[in-house]
């Protein structure tokens, strides 16, 4: 990720508001919520896709009702890194979604959060139906979780500075 970006999106999020994170999926939307110190991520819901409209709204009412400062939403990159059809899609869709919601977004490298996630749930022996109703919200978690370490050793960077001033 670059430095440069999620320390922008640091600085343009409401300090002291919570974060959004979302797996957008085709059928679904996982989302995520942070804490307000932002270290840890808790998965949230999985709302079932209808149509943008409707989604955008209920994205919206959620990010209201949690008082979300930003939104961290996982960009589905191919293995080699590359950006194929969903990337477009992702992007299309946080385009789309900005004049109804404008809080600042990051897109964060979403691959293999599934698999993780999915992984984790067969360790635990969870049913396949089981599984299909958690994945979405835990892979959400995940992403969002992953922003958050990598916010969390920028904070630590910033206070180390601080005590040799």
């Amino acid at each position: 990720m670059n430095r440069e970006t999620i320390e922008a999106f640091a600085a343009d999020s409401r300090g002291g508001a919570r974060l959004l994170g979302l797996d957008l999926g085709t059928k679904t939307i996982g989302l995520a919520l942070s804490d307000v110190q932002r270290r840890i991520a808790s998965p949230l819901e999985t709302i079932k896709r209808v149509k943008f409209t409707p989604d955008a709204a209920a994205l919206a009412a959620i990010a209201t009702k949690h008082a979300v400062g930003g939104l961290v939403i996982g960009l589905p990159l191919n293995m080699d890194g590359s950006e194929g059809p969903r990337v477009q899609s992702t992007r299309a869709f946080v385009r789309n979604l900005k004049p109804i919601l404008p809080l600042p977004v990051l897109f964060w490298d979403e691959r293999l959060s599934t698999a993780a996630v999915t992984r984790t749930l067969l360790e635990a022996d969870a049913s396949r139906a089981r599984r299909g109703a958690l994945v979405d919200k835990l892979a959400a978690a995940y992403i969002l979780q992953g922003c958050l370490d990598v916010l969390d050793g920028l904070r630590d960077e910033g206070e180390a500075e601080q005590d040799f001033l």
